[in-house]
């Protein structure tokens, strides 16, 4: 599992390979990870939106920004843990995602950002 801590927000990631699939020709590579949120500090936050830019080893590199997560804006009161499940598509068996979370601290209403850990997607029958 990766974990790094920003402003007292810890993120920890852990990822599967779920398979290939054939599309318009191409073989495609399945990917989830689960994030963990925990708010080590003291205030309460909401994550507001984030950023993934999602790597390959064919080069081909996307980036992502969104609302929130899943469809949700959670509220992390101190000392809880959010977690939720979600996935990506490559197409080659190797790869990486970095980014990071927009937060706002309740009590001070000031937005920061909270890096998500760079972390690697790798096809089982492609680690070495």
């Amino acid at each position: 599992m990766t974990e790094l801590v920003t402003k007292g927000i810890k993120i920890s990631v852990k990822t599967a390979f779920e398979g290939t699939f054939l599309k318009n020709e191409f073989i495609h590579y399945a990917f989830s990870y689960e994030i963990y949120i925990k708010n080590l500090s003291e205030d309460a936050t909401q994550l507001l939106s984030r950023k993934w830019t999602i790597l390959d080893s064919l080069n081909e590199n996307e980036t992502i920004y969104g609302e929130g997560v899943v469809g949700k804006t959670p509220i992390i009161q101190p000392g809880e843990l959010h977690k939720y499940k979600s996935g990506c598509v490559l197409r080659s068996p190797n790869g990486a995602m970095k980014g990071f979370y927009l937060m706002e601290n309740y009590s001070t209403s000031s937005q920061f950002k909270v890096r998500i850990p760079s972390f690697k997607l790798s096809a089982t029958f492609a680690q070495n």
